[in-house]
């Protein structure tokens, strides 16, 4: 048994790929299908799946004896901050730290996501364009990354960080310095929200989150609340469609979603609270429902009011996703992890516990061919085009786990990466292998 961690970027720095991958009698979860492929062989060349069958017959390349476990795709977290999940929230709310830390910890942060088997994420709010530039170059290991940048809402909306004291602001372009550093936004009225939307796409967002409702870590809105008017939200979504893109929305209520969604908007993230009726005008309109599967443990704040909040929000998780299994919205996977290196580590248990509401079939599908159809409504904006996300098959990125066992019979393995994820290779680079030759 040996371990090997690939140096990417000296592999990229000359320009070349690691020889050919086979592997050899593996059983394959496609990411689609619930029935596995059984013992066939999988060729990777460069960084794709050239081919998948019985018997592959190639020279010199690398072999991996694949019998006895699964080979299922690389994961994807649709509602991932990378700038956040490793950054204590004293750093951010207290003026304890600057973005060279945030840049820090959430590079060192990316690689031990991916080493979890999440090889791609969607990033709903924070500044991970330079950590998704070196990683995407191979100068440093991590996970793929579609970034909203900065989440925006309205002045004491969820991502207004400001004092009391520091309001009235002497003019609209006022900013803090998470603000400056492309981290959170406000902006009001339409034409700022225009023109924010805009400058958060030419820094290179590949989607536009904005904030419809109320937050649980933030000060000044309760989650009941409604925030933005819909000429406020039509006028986002007009600029990310102009730019063949989509906006996202954090939003708990049912006021809130239904604005949203009517205002265009595809994907609601949280939706905690959402009824039935929102439920159904949500599948009627093809939008996307992103919820958390949160325990009362996965999270605590100093601050009653946001602990208060956070319980609310966790007493409701369980009816949502029955409600929303039952309807047949488009359910994607996301986790929210926030604040908490140490919590970060439990990716893959909130993963595993969709299977309170689904089969493990399910759940797996969700968090791989699912997201990644989620994450294809980015249009032209989508960084990672050469071929599909999410999927085992020729041609697409050989993105992809070997689990030591079947997922599909126990999706409790996905829980503990670092025993039962045999190898994790990302764009046809190993990254972990614990494998026997």
């Amino acid at each position: 048994m040996k371990y090997i961690l690939f140096i990417v970027s000296l592999i990229t720095s000359f320009n070349l790929f690691a020889q050919d991958i086979l592997i050899k009698n593996i059983d394959v979860f496609d990411g689609k299908n619930e029935k596995l492929r059984k013992g066939v062989d999988v060729l990777i060349h460069e960084n794709k799946v050239q081919k998948i069958a019985k018997n592959i017959q190639t020279d010199s390349c690398e072999v991996i004896n694949g019998e006895g476990k699964t080979l299922i795709p690389g994961l994807i977290d649709a509602h991932w901050h990378t700038s956040y999940a490793y950054t204590p929230a004293e750093i951010l709310f207290l003026n304890q730290g600057d973005m060279p830390e945030v840049a820090i910890r959430s590079m060192k942060g990316a690689e031990q996501t991916l080493l979890r088997g999440f090889t791609t994420v969607r990033d709903p709010g924070g500044n991970p364009f330079a950590v998704k530039k070196l990683i995407d170059s191979g100068e440093y290991p991590g996970h793929r990354i579609l970034p909203s940048g900065p989440f925006m809402s309205q002045t004491t909306g969820h991502a207004d960080h400001y004092c009391v004291l520091d309001e009235p602001r002497k003019s609209p372009g006022d900013m803090s310095y998470w603000e400056r550093n492309m981290m959170a936004i406000t902006a009001d009225g339409v034409p700022e929200v225009r023109k924010v939307t805009r400058e958060i796409l030419k820094y290179g967002a590949t989607q536009i989150k904005i904030c419809t409702g109320g937050g649980v870590s933030s000060e000044y809105d309760p989650l009941e609340v409604m925030e933005y008017s819909m000429d406020e939200i039509k006028a986002v979504v007009e600029e990310a469609e102009n730019y063949g893109t989509y906006v996202q929305s954090h939003v708990m209520i049912d006021k809130g979603i239904i604005a949203a969604v009517n205002a265009g908007v595809k994907s609601i993230e949280h939706g905690f609270f959402a009824s039935d009726a929102t439920l159904e005008l949500m599948k009627e309109k093809g939008v996307w429902l992103s919820p958390q599967p949160f325990l009362e443990g996965d999270n605590s704040f100093a601050d009653p009011n946001s602990q208060k909040k956070w319980l609310d929000v966790v007493a409701a998780v369980d009816n949502v996703y029955q409600k929303a299994s039952k309807i047949g919205v488009k359910v994607s996977f996301g986790t929210d992890i926030l604040f908490d290196g140490e919590s970060a580590k439990n990716q893959g248990a909130l993963l595993a516990r969709l299977g309170n509401w689904y089969s493990p079939y399910e759940a797996l599908r969700i968090a791989t061919s699912g997201n990644a159809e989620l994450l294809e409504m980015a249009g032209s904006r989508h960084p990672y085009q050469e071929g599909p996300l999410g999927v085992v098959q020729e041609g697409a990125y050989a993105d992809m786990i070997i689990v030591d066992g079947n997922p599909l019979e126990n999706l409790d393995l996905v829980a503990d990466p670092e025993n039962n994820f045999l190898m994790i290779m990302k764009d046809g680079v190993i990254y972990k292998n614990t494998m026997d030759y």
